[in-house]
């Protein structure tokens, strides 16, 4: 996502994203990861913490509201995923990881798009964001 390299293109998509105010989920989540790239691209530490604090509620709250989205769980997963652990800001992970590889079984019904839950799959198998067993999972999805 180009929001998260580039300053400009960062506070413009949360200047877009900052003045949703209905309750589309998959929005929301959206809503979410703009406030997580802010706190990016913004130097002021208090200002990180304000930032990241606000995505955590905006994704409790399209989390609720579509608990099963693959989509919604795989966004949370990311922002937490790369978080800074001493921040204590990532208790998602192991579940949201079980809901997005739940979520991938599921597809077509999951509500991705082919392309997307490819690309899903393929940042999961990545790095070291699964265990080895959960990666044999993924591999075995037919997408």
């Amino acid at each position: 996502m180009e929001a998260s390299k580039d300053s400009k293109a960062g506070r413009d998509f949360h200047k877009l994203m900052n003045n949703y105010e209905a309750n589309n989920p998959v929005v929301l989540a959206y809503k979410a990861v703009s406030e997580a790239i802010m706190a990016k691209h913004v130097w002021n530490p208090y200002m990180k913490m304000k930032h990241l604090q606000r995505s955590s509620e905006i994704f409790e709250t399209a989390v609720q509201l579509d608990a099963a989205s693959p989509e919604i769980r795989f966004l949370r997963f990311t922002v937490e995923h790369y978080v800074p652990r001493y921040l204590n800001m990532s208790k998602n992970l192991e579940s949201d990881k079980a809901a997005i590889i739940a979520g991938l079984e599921r597809h077509p019904k999951s509500g991705l798009s082919t392309d997307m839950a490819r690309d899903i799959r393929t940042f999961m198998l990545s790095k070291d964001h699964c265990t080895e067993q959960e990666k044999q999972r993924l591999k075995r999805i037919p997408i």
